[in-house]
């Protein structure tokens, strides 16, 4: 935790995140803020119960990271997030956000791309704020929705709203979309800003909005619900060859309602399918080729071909999740108390998003096309760092007044170690 603690020195944290508190009264040795940061490392470390606290909470390295003699039990604990101020959720959520500004200001990217998108998370209990919603994996099961924004270059979450389980996929996306747009700009007004949207945020408010900021997009159509481009689809005599399996055509087009005409791409996709019946004994089984269909609608004026390897780079987005719930716990929903879970998302958030930063100050970016937008850095998962050099046994002492960490002798560990420190110390 050592290269953690430079980390957390560098960016200011445990100050900014007094900042979040500060009308808070709370207790005097463990306040709100240091219970948060005490989260993070929590998770940074790897454990998810609230309880497994006791397995490091003598550890010396810990405590000091901390600012603490000693570490608060796990009732402490609980009862420190169950008094979470209404307002302090906002400001903590703000300063998640400020972090990731902070180092994007910093990078200086010629052009962003702001991918948004929900993501369930389910409960077996009757936590507040959940309810039972549209879940695939766990029918009935409550939940939350929340909806994220992630910034595809640095992969890291620049923002979250907190929804309950049994929303639209869209409820809420034009502010929050709106929120994020006006931040960037605000901070970076010469960068060019893209996003990518699945078909549940289809609308003509959602690409007017993208109009309205700017920002160059693409978004899924739901095109099933439109006979329009089911028959546009059918009738469509040449197709272009886009790659191996898929050919598309594209059109400019607009619903009765809407005042604008947008760029549509029809792309379909050569599939397999077998064909039903009874057990064949032949080498060869019998095989019915058709095709998978998609429809995207833009507002870029680039190739067809470049629109739809930005669009499809999309996936890249549940690569993030899928670190974020697996390596940073984004997944937690260890309280009843709504506000206690928001913190703890908003804590897993940061704590994935500080392994990125970690990587972002030491590595140099990565070499080779972008046309999916992927991230600027070849990363390693958080699981991955714990293993080179977090999880490692040493003795911190004190000989002689100055605090010394003694590791085992591994020149691999002690490289990796070196590494990071020289690079957090230079960007300091």
């Amino acid at each position: 935790m050592i290269v953690f603690q430079v980390l957390f020195q560098r960016l200011n944290l445990k100050a900014r995140l007094k900042q979040c508190f500060q009308p808070v009264k709370g207790s005097a040795i463990f306040g709100p803020h240091r219970i948060v940061l005490l989260l993070i490392v929590h998770l940074l470390l790897g454990f998810r119960r609230l309880r497994d606290v006791d397995y490091y909470r003598d550890d010396p390295l810990v405590r000091r990271l901390l600012g603490l003699h000693r570490l608060p039990d796990v009732a402490t604990l609980c009862r420190t997030l169950a008094a979470m101020g209404r307002d302090s959720v906002p400001k903590v959520r703000q300063l998640s956000s400020a972090l990731v500004l902070d180092a994007l200001q910093r990078e200086g990217f010629p052009l962003l791309t702001l991918d948004f998108d929900g993501s369930v998370t389910f409960t077996r209990g009757h936590a507040e704020g959940t309810a039972a919603g549209c879940n695939t994996r766990k029918k009935g099961a409550r939940s939350y929705y929340n909806l994220y924004c992630t910034v595809a270059q640095s992969g890291q979450f620049l923002d979250v709203l907190h929804r309950p389980g049994n929303v639209h996929d869209s409820n809420g996306a034009h502010d929050f979309m709106m929120d994020n747009f006006d931040r960037v700009r605000t901070l970076l007004p010469a960068t060019v800003l893209e996003s990518r949207l699945d078909s549940a945020f289809f609308s003509h408010k959602t690409l007017t909005l993208m109009d309205l900021y700017g920002v160059e997009g693409t978004v899924s159509v739901p095109f099933e619900r439109f006979p329009v481009l089911k028959q546009m689809i059918e009738s469509r005599m040449r197709w272009r060859p886009l790659d191996g399996d898929r050919s598309y055509f594209e059109s400019d087009w607009k619903p009765d309602s809407w005042s604008v005409t947008y760029r549509f791409l029809f792309v379909r996709r050569k599939v397999r399918r077998q064909v039903k019946g009874p057990l064949q004994l032949d080498l060869f089984e019998p095989r019915d080729i058709d095709h998978d269909y998609r429809v995207v609608v833009t507002n870029k004026t680039v190739s067809a071909h470049s629109v739809l390897l930005f669009h499809y780079g999309r996936g890249s987005q549940e690569g993030i999740f899928a670190e974020g719930k697996q390596h940073a716990g984004l997944d937690l929903i260890p309280t009843r108390r709504l506000l206690a879970n928001q913190v703890v998302t908003l804590s897993a958030m940061i704590a994935h998003n500080l392994g990125r930063e970690m990587q972002m100050l030491a590595q140099p970016r990565a070499k080779y096309a972008r046309s999916k937008r992927p991230a600027a850095w070849t990363f390693q998962t958080l699981d991955t760092l714990r293993h080179r050099f977090i999880q490692r046994a040493g003795r911190l002492t004190q000989p002689h007044g100055e605090w010394t960490l003694t590791l085992s002798a591994n020149p691999t560990v002690k490289k990796d170690i070196i590494h990071f420190l020289d690079a957090l110390q230079k960007a300091a």
